[in-house]
């Protein structure tokens, strides 16, 4: 019986371990929910159409393609597109480079509008970035736990304590989300890249299956 239950508490062990180390997950995997459940499982949903989250990672894999010949080791250039609007986030040294950064991802085929974040800065630290990786993780976290708001239909990213919120929310769900990330210890600035629906349209949009990178 002993070993019996020392089984069983190793067993449940493992599974909060696991649930724990969901919250953890990086930007580029699907953080939750607005899933429907099916027998002991989540399905994990996106306001985006399958398609759509296709797309967003083709412009995200030419955006870099693009990026690292103009960048280089001078600059910390990050491309995140949701519904294909991209944020472009990090360091360059010049204005030239912002510039020019922002005109070969614009040039991508499918790129509806680029909201350029650069900053004229040297390159951010690997100390900067893990604090920045923490961040995001916080925040996630807490949309989760906040359960009044749908966690996987917005995209954080995080650069020098600047949090980026993307996503297609209704007004509510901007202003909530926007709430939550400033309670957030660190957080120092929280910028919204949303693109705003109305309550009707949220009714009508049909979530699709997460698509994994």
């Amino acid at each position: 019986m002993k070993s019996s239950n020392h089984r069983l508490g190793r067993s449940a062990a493992l599974l909060v371990s696991a649930l724990g180390a969901s919250v953890l997950l990086s930007a580029c995997a699907p953080l939750l929910l607005g899933g429907a459940a099916v027998g002991s499982a989540m399905v994990v949903t996106d306001r985006r159409s399958t398609g759509t989250q296709l797309d967003d990672q083709g412009i995200e894999l030419k955006a870099v393609n693009r990026i690292a010949p103009i960048a280089g080791d001078r600059g910390h250039v990050s491309a995140t597109s949701y519904n294909k609007v991209v944020l472009l986030s990090g360091e360059v040294p010049d204005e030239a480079m912002r510039a020019r950064v922002e005109q070969q991802v614009r040039s991508i085929e499918g790129v509806r509008s680029v909201v350029n974040e650069l900053a004229i800065l040297a390159p951010s630290s690997l100390t900067a970035r893990s604090n920045d990786s923490l961040l995001t993780s916080k925040v996630k976290a807490t949309l989760v736990d906040a359960k009044d708001i749908q966690a996987s239909a917005i995209k954080v990213v995080t650069e020098r304590g600047t949090v980026y919120l993307m996503g297609v929310v209704t007004e509510r769900e901007a202003t909530r989300a926007s709430d939550l990330a400033r309670s957030v210890s660190g957080v120092q600035k929280v910028v919204r890249v949303f693109e705003v629906i109305t309550e009707a349209q949220l009714a009508n949009t049909k979530p699709a299956p997460v698509v994994e990178k």
